[in-house]
């Protein structure tokens, strides 16, 4: 249990306790991790309009939602992946932390589909004129393109999307009492940032700024 200090027993202190707390993998659990795109793998990648980006900095770690046109990851050969970087807040947390620690970690997401795609490698930014532009939609082109190497690929089996139910649209109706984006920026700001009209203006700043 956890006292009132948030303190608590039974932590966990090395890797061989931990081992032989969970016993050893299965054979398909290592069997399906490669160090390259195959081609059941790309299909995947081909499909997904949301993936996950894991990243690491001197601030610490991140991870950022990225969310595209099915298939907006490229998969550019068999150890390399292409991800444009839409118009966003202009945070560029996860951008910072590429250009000064490259390593990265990805997982996709296709609803509808219980199986998920864990990718990790290292990444590079590129602002390539030409590359950028091959990304374009409605002849807006991201400013930068996320140039992953892949080290490391498998799949994650669907016991988490299933108990969580993520897909099951009786589910989703948790989200309808959420505060909304400016339910938070009002509490935040004491009522500096006027939430009701952030809300209401959202749709239309978000539609002409999308790409």
């Amino acid at each position: 249990m956890i006292d009132e200090a948030g303190a608590t027993s039974g932590f966990v202190e090395s890797v061989e306790a931990l081992e032989a707390i969970y016993g050893k993998p299965g054979t398909a659990s290592l069997v399906k991790e490669v160090d390259h795109i195959i081609a059941p793998y790309a299909a995947f990648i081909e499909v997904a309009p949301f993936v996950a980006l894991a990243t690491s900095g001197p601030e610490g770690l991140d991870c950022s939602p990225r969310g595209d046109e099915p298939g907006f990851v490229r998969v550019h050969d068999e150890r390399t992946l292409l991800m444009p970087d839409r118009r966003g807040n202009n945070r560029i947390d996860s951008l910072r932390n590429i250009v000064r620690d490259g390593r990265v970690a990805l997982l996709f997401l296709v609803p509808g589909s219980g199986t998920t795609l864990r990718v990790n490698g290292s990444a590079r930014l590129s602002v390539d004129p030409a590359l950028c532009d091959s990304f374009a939609v409605g002849g807006k082109a991201p400013r930068s393109v996320v140039v992953v190497h892949v080290e490391t690929v498998y799949f994650q089996c669907a016991r988490a999307i299933q108990r969580s139910r993520l897909w099951d649209a009786a589910s989703q109706a948790a989200a309808l009492g959420l505060p909304t984006p400016g339910d938070i920026l009002d509490t935040l700001t004491s009522g500096e940032i006027n939430g009701a009209k952030y809300d209401q203006e959202w749709p239309e700043r978000a539609a002409k700024t999308m790409w």
